[in-house]
């Protein structure tokens, strides 16, 4: 067990080096970074789409994706507005980690983009415990998944920078307490930066996309 235990200290110490390595690049280069985490169909390939729209014109921007397979988020992202979309394809990995991150890093110039958005794979527990290099992590909660969420996977809603709680156009129609969602944030990240938006209908769209911008300045 002990054994066990000095290797993944092992791991992630070397994760966390190199995660410094690629936060000193971005941030040479001038350019603000986010890691985006969420679970599976909470909407950050969606958030990434609607914000790439109202920031075209604006910022010029960079998205890696990450998934299991498939190039089908980069391709989203491209269509949408991204200057840049690299697929990163972890083969079977539930979530990125610095040297993955570090070799997309490689293809890209960074000196050509304002603002870098990572995307990672959809899941609320690995992503938590590998740091990429970013300035700022952002969690996708959804109000389908449930207001219990942050009570669940605390590691998760204890690290990220700002939080955004996404297709807030179902709470008529789902069972999501609002107040007892917040109260399980706050308890785990008292002040963090909160978003309550839909991606379907456009509301609260504005406030995260002028946060970003504020950020990338």
């Amino acid at each position: 067990m002990t054994q066990r235990v000095s290797i993944v200290e092992n791991i992630l110490n070397a994760n966390d080096r190199l995660a410094e390595e690629n936060r000193t690049r971005i941030q040479s280069a001038g350019v603000f970074s986010i890691n985006i985490m969420a679970s599976p169909g909470a909407g950050k390939t969606s958030l990434i789409e609607q914000t790439l729209s109202r920031l075209n014109g604006k910022l010029r921007v960079a998205t890696i994706d990450g998934d299991i397979a498939t190039s089908i988020d980069a391709d989203r992202a491209a269509a949408a507005g991204a200057q840049a979309a690299i697929q990163i394809n972890t083969g079977g990995d539930c979530h990125l980690d610095a040297v993955m991150l570090h070799g997309a890093l490689e293809q890209l110039d960074l000196t050509l983009f304002d603002l870098l958005i990572v995307e990672n794979v959809g899941n609320l527990v690995c992503p938590a415990s590998f740091k990429l290099g970013t300035h700022k992590s952002v969690l996708v909660a959804s109000v389908p998944e449930g207001d219990d969420k942050p009570y669940k996977y605390p590691g998760m809603y204890r690290g990220v920078d700002a939080l955004v709680i996404n297709k807030i156009d179902l709470l008529p129609y789902v069972t999501f307490r609002m107040d007892y969602f917040e109260r399980g944030v706050q308890v785990l990240n008292p002040g963090v930066s909160t978003f309550p938006l839909s991606c379907r209908t456009g509301e609260g769209l504005d406030a995260w996309v002028d946060w970003l911008t504020d950020n990338a300045k």
